[in-house]
Formats: structure tokens, sequence, C-alpha cells
């Protein structure tokens, strides 16, 4: 009796394409990891530390959003934060299989999942996310924010710049 053999599944021809673009975002990640431990060990809560005139290290923590939206909530905020930043990089993810050969715009992509998914780590490991990047001029200051902050910053512009550079064409 022949038996029939078992074919592996068919591999997704969008992987390989997938690969470098969660490559950035693992780097991203690692960066804003690997930071967030350094100024911890190095600084106590609150210390802040001049580096130029217009820039400050200091060790912050942020349990609402950006510009500390929701912070004074009671809690729940950490939940849906992490949920929406969950969320975000399933959507993200699903959007780099689909056009993995757009650059620029997986690029934005990218880093947007890179510094979600490190902000989402922070809430999920210490309910808050660690802040240090405090720029100022005069005595007025930026809010503090991180390395994944800038990332989904930069990935933000990179996407508006795609989408307008996609509306000339």
């Amino acid at each position: 009796m022949a038996t029939k053999k078992r074919s592996s599944p068919p591999r997704s021809s969008s992987t390989p394409a997938l690969l470098p673009w969660l490559g950035i975002a693992a780097i991203v990640l690692l960066a804003d990891q690997l930071s967030k431990v350094t100024i911890t060990r190095l600084f106590t809560y609150g210390e802040s530390r001049p580096i130029t005139d217009f820039f400050n290290l200091v060790l912050i923590y942020n349990p609402g959003a950006a510009f500390s939206f929701l912070g004074a909530a009671s809690g729940w905020q950490r939940y849906l934060f992490t949920a929406i930043g969950i969320g975000a990089a399933i959507f993200i993810i699903y959007l780099l299989m689909r056009h993995a050969g757009q650059r620029m715009f997986c690029w934005a992509l990218s880093l947007i999942l890179g510094g979600a998914i490190g902000n989402v780590t922070d809430r999920i490991a210490y309910g808050h996310v660690i802040d240090f990047l405090d720029f100022h001029i005069g005595r007025a200051h930026w809010p503090a924010f991180n390395i994944a902050d800038s990332a989904i910053c930069i990935g933000a512009i990179l996407f508006i710049l795609d989408e307008l550079r996609r509306v000339k064409k």
C-alpha cells in the first residue's frame, strides 16, 4: 500500500520580504530597551543631568500616553494603551506583509512598530513608560521622551512624506 508523502506547508512569499522590516523594528526595540535599562541604572527617579544648554538626561515615568495624556488616571490607562499598542503592532505587521516592496512606507511602519513595541514592553513590565530625553529652551521644557517615541515620530514623518509623494504621482 502506497503512502502519500506529506508535503510541508507552502512558505509564504511575503516572509522573506518581511524580514528586513521586522529587523529594523527589532533594532529600534533593542536600542530603546538598552537605553532605558542604562538610564534606570545610572539615575534615580527625577534626577536630571545637563548635557548641553538645551538638553538634559532625566529619569521620568510616564503612566499616560504622549505628553502624559491620561497620566493622572487611576491606572486603567495602562491596559488601554497596552491594548492599543498591541493592536497597532498587529495591524502594522499586516501592512508590512501586504506592502513589503514599498520602501519608504515600510521604513515608516518599521520605525513605528519598533517604537510601539518598546513602549508596550515598558507598560507590561513596569506599568509606565520610561522617558529620559529632555529638550528645553531656558525654563520651557518639551515633555521628556525616549528612543521609542523618537522612532514613532520619525516613522510618522516618513509616512506623511510617502503619502505626499504618492499624491504628486
